[in-house]
């Protein structure tokens, strides 16, 4: 009699089965051991699951993968299956066998294994959950394009430290660097330098960690490499006098027909701190005005819960809601977010006569108003929507002009101690040597 958690596996069945927040598998009533493996981004991989030889019950359950659903048809992996159990049954063991090919795997062949079955999250709160679409995206193009381009040759259990030393190199030289044409409107640009050599690193040292906790290698190569494995601390942030010129550069453009959306998505990172698509994508259901919060569906941490300030939703309740889509800032056309802030931002920093200034620029600058106004670190968190103390402290800037204040005013009581006089700060003016 069938085990009421197996069913007859089908080609209807599986066009018609969801993927789930974690993977999951779907077990053959007609074949034992046959199955179907549905990861969280739908991809359905046939599977073969078996004990070696020799050891009964009590032997190890040994996994093979026969191919995915839609390159084979259902009856194809059927005859793949029976030939596996087949073998096994004979004494023997095709996982054992598989791994050993495995151990011959380039650089190149591991970037696709990790594509199919790595791409999780490896640490923090969100452990075990698969990457975000996006996310997985980039880390996969970053792979191809850097890793895959400059190592792909190379076996997997042949890379070194000195290997992975020279490879950020090149990469911060700008070796792996290419633009290329593909189709008539779309071309493919990859640029090098520090950042793009660390977060390649990054994305190599997370593939060979599934590398090795999948057995296919010993160690990660990565970890004795000698390389700057951290981004440089971002010290920029606007001082309230920038702060006010990037508001009149907003009011002047409005005055001037700029694009609406442009204009209030700036004013909203700068009076929430968010990320640059919390904003972009902000949708009217994650405005909670009875509350004053956003409540974000899925932000960089998962869902999070920030605080709106009464400027915020003062300026979120002038914007006029269009019943045709779900977000406040809606596209010009299409069903979709406006897209448009990448091209307009330069022409607004300009407007305000400012430089070196980005989106994120002013998240980091609520970070420095709020620690600079005496808020604890944990309270500055909360309007960040850090997961961690340690993320906080990164924003945790001081604003030095009420820090030259104070200063200044501690420093009038000690001088006046000494018995000596204190020109004020304002009239102060530097001095020429010569």
């Amino acid at each position: 009699m069938a085990s009421p958690k197996s069913i007859l596996i089908t080609k209807r069945l599986l066009d018609a089965t969801a993927p789930r927040s974690r993977r999951y598998e779907i077990w053959d009533s007609q074949i034992s051991g046959f199955g179907v493996r549905v990861g969280p981004s739908g991809i359905k991989t046939f599977v073969v699951r078996y004990r070696a030889e020799g050891g009964g019950r009590s032997a190890p359950k040994r996994f093979v993968s026969i191919g995915r659903f839609g390159a084979l048809t259902v009856e194809q992996a059927r005859k793949r299956a029976k030939e596996v159990l087949a073998a096994a049954a004979l004494g023997a063991d095709p996982a054992a066998e598989r791994n050993a090919k495995r151990l011959e795997l380039k650089i190149a062949g591991l970037v696709d294994l990790y594509e199919e079955e790595g791409c999780y999250i490896q640490r923090g709160l969100r452990q075990g959950e698969p990457m975000k679409p996006l996310t997985k995206k980039h880390t996969i193009g970053r792979l191809r394009h850097h890793v895959v381009r400059l190592l792909g040759h190379k076996r997997i259990n042949e890379l070194t430290a000195g290997d992975i030393e020279r490879f950020f190199r090149d990469v911060e030289q700008g070796k792996s660097r290419k633009d290329q044409k593909i189709g008539h409107r779309k071309r493919i640009v990859v640029r090098g330098g520090p950042g793009a050599a660390r977060k390649a690193f990054r994305d190599l040292s997370a593939m060979y960690s599934f590398a090795v906790r999948r057995g296919l290698v010993d160690s990660n190569p990565c970890e004795k490499a000698v390389v700057k494995k951290t981004d440089g601390r971002r010290t920029r942030f606007l001082s309230l006098a920038e702060i006010r010129k990037l508001g009149e550069a907003c009011d002047k453009l409005e005055e001037e027909g700029f694009n609406p959306k442009a204009l209030n998505i700036t004013r909203m990172w700068i009076l929430t701190g968010c990320r640059r698509q919390e904003i972009v994508e902000l949708k009217w259901d994650e405005v909670d005005f009875e509350r004053g919060l956003l409540v974000l569906a899925d932000s960089k941490t998962g869902q999070s819960t920030r605080p709106l300030s009464g400027a915020a939703l003062g300026l979120i309740r002038t914007i006029s809601r269009n019943d045709d889509s779900k977000y406040v800032f809606p596209a010009d056309s299409g069903e979709g977010y406006f897209q448009g802030t990448k091209k307009l931002w330069p022409k607004i920093v300009a407007k305000a006569g400012l430089k070196n200034v980005t989106p994120h620029t002013l998240r980091h600058t609520m970070g420095a108003i709020a620690t600079s106004s005496g808020e604890a670190l944990a309270m500055t968190g909360a309007i960040l929507g850090h997961a961690n103390m340690r993320s906080t402290m990164i924003y945790a800037h001081i604003d030095y002009d009420p820090a030259k204040e104070a200063a200044d005013r501690v420093g009038a009581t000690l001088s006046a101690a000494l018995g000596r006089s204190v020109e004020p700060a304002s009239e102060r003016s530097p001095k020429t040597i010569g």
